[in-house]
């Protein structure tokens, strides 16, 4: 008998790609910026989780999100400081994603010229998320339903039964049915950027 962690081995993940080219940038109210929506599951009016990299051009307060959990990475650029409270979080292309309350709305300094940014949001009534960084070679086990990853740099993404999935640079590839299925990704570039990110719906948490 199956546990609650492993996969139905009779049912292949189906596993979507949206890559960032392909999406049209939305212009921020404030003229700061502006965000392409890779993914806004299950649906753009009414979401759980949604992805998104935005390009932020000066410096501002973010928007505020009360009741979501928010997570945060630099992707191009040399960086921001987030104010939050009375911290203030310098973040780098190489630093760990930053989370925090959406309800915080922290300001952003740009630390030399624009960024470009990922962002996950979480709806926590309705679900509970994580967002790491990769590390190329090394397999991850999902313990939740959603799962996906972005890419910064060409990868390949691999899974169990199912031939090497190639991400050109910007992609994200998501599954809503990765429970306990095996990922890994591969590059030419050991040193290539990728985050990994999971969602659990509340309703469905074992």
């Amino acid at each position: 008998m199956l546990s609650p962690d492993d996969p139905d081995p009779r049912v292949r993940p189906l596993i979507h790609t949206v890559q960032l080219g392909d999406v049209t940038p939305q212009p921020w109210k404030n003229g700061g910026g502006s965000t392409r929506e890779l993914l806004a599951w299950p649906a753009a009016d009414s979401w759980l989780l949604r992805v998104s990299v935005a390009h932020i051009g000066r410096d501002g307060p973010f928007s505020a999100f009360p009741g979501v959990d928010r997570w945060f990475a630099v992707l191009e650029g040399a960086g921001v400081a987030l104010t939050l409270g009375t911290d203030q979080v310098q973040l780098t292309g190489e630093s760990q994603p930053l989370a925090f309350d959406g309800a915080l709305a922290p300001d952003c300094t740009l630390t030399s010229g624009d960024t470009h940014d990922l962002n996950l949001m979480v709806l926590r009534v309705r679900a509970q998320g994580a967002m790491t960084r990769a590390v190329i070679g090394v397999e991850r086990r999902a313990a939740s339903r959603i799962r996906a990853v972005y890419t910064q740099e060409p990868a390949e993404l691999h899974s169990a039964d199912a031939a090497p999935l190639a991400l050109p640079a910007g992609t994200l590839a998501w599954s809503s049915n990765a429970r306990g299925v095996v990922w890994r990704l591969e590059a030419g570039d050991p040193a290539a950027r990728a985050w990994w990110i999971e969602v659990q719906p509340r309703e469905e948490t074992p």
